[in-house]
């Protein structure tokens, strides 16, 4: 008898959409191909890029392929503009200006098409960024999904802030800053009609303004990351990876709102893996971490900022792992595949 892999199989030489995911399958993609095809420079994967020979400004660039295009709380366009201005945040970036491309299929009605453009260009107003250029394709049938949007930004650094997923630092405490799990669970369930988005709806928003808030701790702030897809354990591995870090935090600690555990709990998924939009992690020098916690809690987007962990003094480098709420610990690794598809 021949023992079967539990993992999935995926010498075929085809895309899967688990490449896609932000989890292992992704990270193989990228160091198996796209980074050797492009020269990538080595170092950390992080939410944005310095521009070569201007420190003070980041890039960063995003595909936006959500399904439904709307849902409670968002909407593609909106998503696309929060994503972006969120990435150039981690750097401690402010948006200065975006850049937006539509493909869109025939046929997609245009009072939906100018629905998108409009929450597309009022999210952009709200965050304070203008969009300067763009781009307009429009392809048969079948080609797309009703509307894919990309959107590129770029930011200027505060002169106070250098976060990089490579800077954690042994002691740092690992602060949250709202709860986990809204956007994945409350897409998911409009899609698939599971009643869930009446209680809960998506946390996409901007949270530039967070960063900026978190500016007067300067250099104490070592790393900034939005746990997006692959929710914050992906994130969480991503971080301790890039800065050869041993993470532990609490289950207890990390606040998951009262909708998104029943749904999770109804389809077998940790919230811990679940994508997000309007949240951030920050790896916090300890002696700064209360300071922190306040300038947070000083912006509605940040009310709920909490602690959740810490950075080991000792461990495995690049391992994550939960206290649980039975006080036993577990190992949180990256996701492997595609859990919640065309979530962004």
């Amino acid at each position: 008898m021949t023992a079967a892999c539990p993992t999935p199989h995926h010498e075929d030489d085809v895309v899967l959409l688990g490449h896609g995911a932000g989890g292992r399958l992704s990270a193989e993609l990228l160091d198996a191909l796209v980074l050797p095809a492009l020269d990538g420079p080595g170092g950390p994967l992080e939410d944005a890029a310095l521009l070569p020979g201007h420190p003070g400004l980041v890039v960063s660039t995003d595909s936006f392929v959500v399904s439904p295009l709307f849902f409670p709380g968002g909407d593609i366009g909106s998503l696309a503009v929060h994503g972006t201005v969120n990435d150039l945040a981690m750097r401690g970036a402010w948006p200065l200006a975006l850049s937006v491309a539509l493909i869109v299929e025939e046929g997609l009605p245009l009072a939906e098409l100018r629905l998108v453009l409009q929450s597309l260009g009022k999210a952009a107003r709200d965050a304070e960024v203008p969009v300067v250029t763009g781009d307009t394709k429009v392809v048969g049938r079948g080609a797309v999904d009703k509307v894919f949007v990309t959107t590129t930004g770029v930011g200027r650094r505060h002169p106070a802030l250098r976060p990089s997923a490579g800077l954690a630092r042994p002691g740092d405490a690992v602060l949250l800053s709202a709860p986990i799990g809204l956007h994945g669970t409350t897409v998911l369930s409009t899609r698939e009609g599971l009643g869930f988005e009446s209680d809960i709806a998506s946390d996409s928003r901007p949270l530039h303004r967070l960063v900026r808030a978190l500016a007067p701790l300067g250099a104490q702030v070592h790393t900034l990351r939005d746990p997006t897809r692959g929710g914050l354990a992906a994130a969480l591995n991503e971080i301790a990876r890039d800065s050869l870090v041993a993470v532990e935090i609490e289950e207890a600690a990390v606040p998951v709102p009262e909708g998104v555990a029943a749904a999770c709990d109804l389809l077998g998924l940790d919230p811990l893996v679940v994508a997000n939009e309007g949240c951030l992690v920050a790896f916090v020098a300890a002696a700064a971490a209360d300071e922190a916690l306040v300038a947070l809690r000083s912006l509605p987007e940040g009310r709920a900022a909490v602690r959740v962990g810490e950075v080991l003094a000792d461990g495995p480098a690049g391992r994550v792992t939960l206290r649980t709420l039975v006080g036993a610990r577990r190992v949180l690794d990256l996701p492997l595949g595609e859990l919640l598809p065309r979530i962004c």
